[in-house]
């Protein structure tokens, strides 16, 4: 046999573990989905299966996140079995400090996964999907061309609303900071980014990181306000967007969140939130969409659909659109005789 035919066929036969991947992007914002290899995942609820493996699995969300097979701001997700009845599966998110509530991204891409990959019955033009995350239930919509590729996908996000309104610290070496605090499926802090004089470009991107950390970490030690309605588990700050104003579209959002990672994509939970806060302040109008881009200019449109209660706080039902695209996929092999199985960072 030839040498090239027999590199073709070369296959690790080894018993070691291996997790099954599909990777995408939404935005530029990558996405690991793991569809196969890891343990059984116990719980009855989304949040007892996230602190199932927040305390028996974690090295493997390192081992995929971490460095060598990832990167200090990869993303990824876990599907489980679903919650609610009439939800499809459920989705565990996991980034490289943790596990987060909820993200628009990653529900962007796995929506448009589970019809180019037969999990669901499609129906044209449109294909809802529900779908069980941390924060709650999502409505997912994929909208079908005619030769059955998706064209794009809405996600209507859970509750989001505003907790707090022009707040302000005071941060070493950045001054006064003012923002607003909402909740998109998860907390966020929102600063303009022009009254601290930074600039949202791809080659200031280390002062931004710098910055996000600073902000978040002087609000989550001087302020206690930050409190979901329901789920204790859901009451921390996630990140911190910064919002400067854009020349082609309504606005650019860059979000900072976990251990300093950067959203390539507008931030799906970001702009929730962000929609919530527009709408509080009576900047848009019911069913009015606008049009938030990123750190690389990749775009989401979010419009309210919908004014609620929850809990008691006033609230609003948000519309969150963009594409996602695959780049590959992959058969991780860990190995326990690797020092680096868990992974591990140089940042």
């Amino acid at each position: 046999m030839k040498i090239l035919e027999k590199i073709r066929r070369s296959k690790i036969t080894n018993n070691f573990l291996k997790i099954k991947t599909i990777d995408m992007h939404t935005g530029g914002e990558p996405l690991r989905v793991i569809i196969d290899g890891y343990p059984e995942i116990l719980g009855t609820t989304i949040l007892d299966k996230r602190n199932y493996v927040k305390n028996n699995l974690d090295h493997l969300r390192t081992s995929l996140m971490f460095e060598p097979r990832g990167h200090a701001d990869m993303y990824g997700v876990i599907i489980v079995e679903p919650q609610n009845k009439d939800s499809h599966f459920g989705v565990l998110f996991m980034h490289n400090e943790g596990y987060s509530t909820m993200c628009g991204h990653a529900t962007i891409a796995i929506t448009k996964l589970a019809i180019e990959q037969g999990w669901v019955e499609v129906t044209k033009p449109v294909t809802n999907i529900k779908i069980d995350a941390p924060c709650g239930q999502l409505d997912s919509y994929a909208y079908i061309n005619e030769d059955g590729s998706v064209r794009e996908v809405s996600f209507r996000c859970v509750p989001s609303f505003v907790i707090a309104l022009n707040e302000s610290i005071n941060i070493p070496d950045i001054g006064k900071v003012e923002y607003d605090l909402a909740y998109g499926g998860a907390f966020y802090a929102y600063v303009d980014a022009d009254a601290i004089s930074l600039k949202l470009d791809k080659d200031n991107y280390g002062k931004i990181i710098d910055y996000g950390k600073k902000i978040k970490q002087a609000i989550m030690n001087e302020k206690n306000n930050i409190k979901h309605p329901f789920e204790e588990d859901l009451s921390f700050l996630y990140g911190v967007i910064f919002i400067t104003a854009s020349d082609t579209v309504h606005s650019k959002n860059v979000c900072v969140f976990a251990d300093g990672e950067v959203d390539r994509s507008p931030t799906g939970s970001g702009v929730s939130g962000r929609a919530s806060i527009e709408y509080k302040k009576d900047k848009i109008k019911l069913n009015e969409s606008i049009t938030i881009e990123s750190i690389l200019n990749s775009k989401f449109n979010v419009k309210v659909v919908k004014q609620t209660t929850y809990g008691n706080l006033d609230a609003i039902i948000p519309e969150v659109t963009g594409n996602a695209f695959v780049t590959g996929e992959h058969t991780f092999v860990i190995d326990e005789n690797d020092e680096f199985k868990d992974g591990f960072f140089l940042k």
